[in-house]
């Protein structure tokens, strides 16, 4: 028997869900290593910051450069410091401090708690960012394989789950090709939002280092490689809650794929499949199973980030120049909501990248209708001839018929002496044929696909 003992309890660290549900080099950006050396970074940081406008000496820069290294960390210490304290700045600088001997005095100079946690969330949000926006990019790719390849492969297009009007597959993967064109457009809009510094003091005013304020604001900013804010944003968490809404959209998207291959992928449709590996999707008692396995795993993933951006939104209500609370609410969030969504996008990538799609399939429930799918483009194409609303009442009475005794709308428009008296029966079955009123959808893959090879340059 193992001895094996549980470390995690959520899905995003855990041992059995947490490659179902996240990526190891986004929960790597989220760890608890990686955080206190964002902690240790933004600290060493302001050091080399305040020595470079003098506020500090530079050889105690130096030091602290040198000697502030996570390899000396003691976490354990730090865990029961930090349950103590409430934040881990103050147990982190007391160990940096003795590491650092005499130079240790001029650690943390000027700053709060709330800077160099906040600087250090802006630079893994940032490095965050470069990941989901590479998923992105290589997800419109397959995208617009994808749409290519089907531009012109014809299907039901359905509204309120009823067919409606012939689409081509292609069309539809277009559509969600254009969703990711615009988030790759908002990500590269939101970075100059929220890679900013914060680096402000106590209440947000600089006013430990007098006049040198600015100045060291800057240098650290330019030590990061972080942009400079116009004010401090201690209490002003619009950045940070533009970052999860962001993924809360990208995911909402995945979530509209997903359930869209879900319904597809059902005995009934069958006419996508998500890629075969044995196993995958297999149910414990019912052998004939193939589960949508990567598009449920999206679905949920976008209902729990859409919870964590609404989470975020409500953070932003803080009190005064310090929250008394809501902050805390944004270390669930954050890391959470890009874990999620790395998951989800890594998920789809396998599902499209490699989704089996049966256009013969496709065609048959095109079919199924025997033709009604397309009464509005027999009315259409007889309008000219007996006019729009008269049109409109022969097809409909045909459409009744269709329903009530069978047979094909062909059929019941070739026993009408109204439509026979313009329309040959081969001029009928054209009619009548979807694949022939499938209006300008591969025309919109194309234009879709160039203005996405347009966003890609």
């Amino acid at each position: 028997m193992s001895n094996f003992a549980p470390a995690a309890s959520t899905v995003v660290d855990s041992i059995l869900f947490r490659d179902a549900f996240g990526t190891a080099q986004m929960r790597s950006l989220f760890s608890d290593r990686a955080l206190v050396q964002r902690y240790i970074d933004v600290e060493v940081a302001l050091a080399r910051a305040e020595a470079r406008v003098g506020v500090i000496p530079e050889n105690a820069a130096a030091v602290i450069a040198r000697e502030s290294r996570i390899e000396r960390i003691d976490f354990d210490h730090m865990r029961q410091e930090t349950d103590i304290v409430g934040y881990p700045i103050l147990p982190l600088v007391h160990q940096l401090v003795e590491m650092c001997g005499d130079a240790g005095r001029y650690l943390h100079w000027g700053a709060t708690t709330q800077d160099i946690m906040d600087t250090a969330v802006a630079l893994q949000v940032r490095d965050a960012l470069d990941v989901i926006e590479a998923d992105v990019r290589e997800l419109r790719e397959i995208l617009a394989d994808l749409a290519l390849r089907h531009r012109d492969t014809p299907m039901a297009g359905r509204t309120h789950l009823q067919q409606a009007l012939p689409v081509t597959f292609g069309y539809k993967v277009a559509i969600w090709l254009a969703m990711f064109d615009r988030h790759q457009q908002r990500i590269a809009e939101l970075r100059p939002r929220i890679a900013v510094v914060e680096f402000a003091g106590a209440a947000g005013t600089l006013a430990s280092l007098g006049a040198k304020g600015f100045a060291v604001q800057a240098a650290l900013a330019d030590e990061l490689g972080l942009g400079v804010p116009a004010t401090t944003w201690h209490v002003a968490r619009d950045g940070l809650a533009e970052a999860v809404n962001l993924l809360a959209l990208i995911t909402g998207s995945l979530g509209k794929i997903a359930l869209d291959i879900m319904i597809m992928a059902s005995t009934e449709f069958a006419e996508v499949y998500e890629p075969f590996v044995k196993g995958r999707g297999a149910s414990s008692t019912m052998p004939q199973k193939r589960n949508p396995i990567s598009s449920e795993l999206m679905l949920a993933a976008a209902k729990a980030v859409r919870q964590h951006a609404g989470l975020m939104a409500d953070a932003m209500i803080q009190d005064f120049e310090r929250a008394t609370g809501p902050w805390h609410a944004e270390w669930i969030a954050i890391p959470e909501s890009f874990i999620l969504t790395a998951g989800a996008l890594h998920q789809a990538k396998f599902a499209l990248g490699g989704l089996i799609v049966d256009a013969a399939q496709m065609k048959r429930n095109l079919g199924l209708s025997r033709g009604l799918i397309v009464a509005e483009a027999v009315m259409m194409g007889m309008a000219p001839f007996i006019g729009r609303q008269q049109a409109h009442d022969v097809v409909y009475d045909a459409c009744r018929t269709v329903n009530e005794k069978g047979g094909s709308l062909a059929d019941a428009l070739a026993a009408l002496p109204i439509v026979t008296e313009h329309f040959d029966r081969p001029a009928i079955e054209h009619l009548t044929d979807p694949e022939n009123y499938l209006g300008l959808a591969p025309q919109m893959v194309d234009r879709a696909v160039a203005l996405s090879r347009q966003v890609a340059a």
